[in-house]
């Protein structure tokens, strides 16, 4: 599934990828512009056997767009969904491996993990540490080597459970929250490495001061649940560790 909101220069090329690799895809237009609106329709016109179009009348955020998506796999009966986002920045190329370590691990979240190349800017390169220390923290293990890219395959029951009882981000928050959240819940995290690059042209929908606040938030929050989940956490480590 593809979360767009106003990427109507990147999703054709995006698509056309993506159904190279005899997959179905679901859009979800998370309250884009008329221009993109139009672009997402055609698309879906074209392809009206392998492409499913949902739409937010507004814009509700990269998490909610991803949520409806899972609801709408779930309606029609899928059992995974992979995730990538829309602006061109992942690694298309990388779909079957990524398909390929859900086959054979089909209770894991499969998580990709950024190879960058020079195209990255270096501030939101350093910026993800400070998250990637937050999640170990979380987490009390270095499973998750990445939680913030959005290159992603996870099992949609296991989701849909999640969702059921716990709210989940719904904006530039929903990554690392939803990966901490399923690696509480006891799914393993599969990491692939996958190449990612910021495209010149390329769309960014960060707002600095909202979604720095969300996302420092929702870390307090995961903190506060890691102290109560601890004693379980710390027996899952150690049990690992003794394999």
């Amino acid at each position: 599934m593809i979360p767009v909101y106003n990427h109507e220069h990147a999703i054709a090329a995006v698509l056309q990828a993506v159904l190279a690799h005899d997959v179905d895809c679901l859009l979800v237009d998370d309250g884009s512009s008329d221009t993109c609106a139009r672009v997402l329709d055609s698309l879906a016109t074209a392809n009206p056997q392998r492409v499913s179009l949902f739409r937010h009348a507004v814009n509700q955020g990269k998490g909610a767009a991803v949520l409806t998506g899972f609801v709408q796999a779930a309606q029609a009966g899928y059992t995974h969904l992979l995730q990538i986002d829309a602006d061109g920045q992942h690694c298309v190329a990388d779909i079957p491996q990524f398909l390929s370590q859900a086959q054979a691990r089909p209770d894991a979240v499969i998580a990709g993990y950024p190879v960058y190349d020079e195209s990255v800017p270096a501030l939101r390169l350093y910026a993800r540490y400070l998250t990637h220390v937050w999640v170990w923290i979380n987490t009390l293990s270095l499973a998750i080597r990445d939680s913030m890219c959005g290159f992603r395959v996870y099992p949609v029951a296991a989701v849909i459970a999640l969702m059921n009882r716990q709210a989940i981000g719904r904006r530039m928050n929903f990554d690392t929250d939803i990966l901490v959240r399923l690696y509480w819940a006891g799914l393993a995290v599969v990491n692939v490495p996958t190449r990612v690059g910021y495209p010149v042209d390329g769309v960014s929908h960060f707002r600095v001061w909202r979604d720095n606040a969300l996302i420092s938030l929702m870390h307090t929050k995961l903190f506060f649940g890691m102290l109560i989940r601890m004693p379980g956490l710390l027996a899952r480590h150690w049990r690992g560790a003794g394999k």
